[in-house]
């Protein structure tokens, strides 16, 4: 599924408004005609109107505009079009509690390459702002409710990219729990699957407290393993839906490879 797919964007239009024009034929916005769609006048001309200022704004690479204009729950769908250029990003902390525990590593994978910041060494605000600056989708899991406020409350930081949680697209596919369990249940591989985040904790206070460079040394890896499966988990699930949604009126295959073949 791409941007250029989708129409829920436009006033008046909704999932199932979405499939008849779909199953009439028109898959992408190019191929609307107001004449042959099945919509009334009026919104016929939204879209119409829409679709003008989307394609202008697609070529421009304005992820933040479809960020805005795309229903929070349809997000994943920007996903196949800025792919190359997401960011995926995970946190560790010594506590729940942005108040009282601290961000201890913050990882970060863009272009396949990722990058660790480490309290006390380079987790300043400067270099998250760095890492953030220019991302057209951010990715995560679960870091609407924790990762964001996290880092946002323990920093100055406004996180204001367009933001992929997965953890609400791998609901509507009936993967559930957290981030390691559902790794597991797709068939995705983890090179310490038996760390937790009790022991990112542990691991954290390790080395802080006895300069074990051992213990950041697996912590570090365990963050980053986290951040680069995400990628994985974001192609299966953007397949997923894609499958689920125009794939299943069109039988379009989508755009997005299979982490697992």
């Amino acid at each position: 599924m791409r941007i250029e797919n989708s129409f829920v964007p436009a006033r008046g239009i909704g999932e199932r408004r979405e499939r008849s024009l779909w199953e009439s034929g028109i898959l992408t916005w190019e191929e609307f005609d107001p004449t042959r769609a099945p919509l009334g006048e009026k919104t016929g001309e939204r879209v119409e109107s829409f679709v003008a200022e989307a394609l202008e704004r697609l070529d421009d690479g304005d992820a933040r505009y479809f960020g805005e204009r795309f229903p929070a729950s349809e997000s994943w769908r920007l996903y196949e079009n800025f792919r190359s250029d997401a960011l995926f990003f995970d946190i560790e902390t010594t506590g729940l509690d942005a108040h009282s525990a601290d961000v201890t590593t913050v990882s970060f994978t863009q272009n396949g390459e990722t990058t660790t910041l480490i309290r006390g060494e380079d987790l300043t605000v400067d270099a998250l702002r760095e890492q953030f600056r220019g991302a057209p989708l951010v990715v995560s899991f679960n870091g609407k409710q924790f990762d964001v406020p996290f880092l946002e409350e323990s920093f100055e930081l406004s996180v204001d990219a367009p933001h992929l949680d997965l953890m609400y697209p791998c609901r509507r596919i009936d993967l559930t729990g957290g981030l390691k369990a559902i790794e597991s249940e797709i068939g995705i591989d983890r090179d310490r699957p038996d760390l937790s985040g009790r022991d990112a904790v542990r691991l954290w206070h390790q080395y802080a407290r006895d300069g074990d460079e051992d213990a950041l040394g697996t912590l570090v890896s365990y963050n980053r393993d986290d951040t680069e499966n995400l990628q994985n988990l974001a192609d299966v699930v953007a397949r997923r839906l894609h499958e689920n949604s125009i794939g299943a009126v069109a039988d379009e295959p989508s755009g997005v490879p299979d982490p697992r073949s």
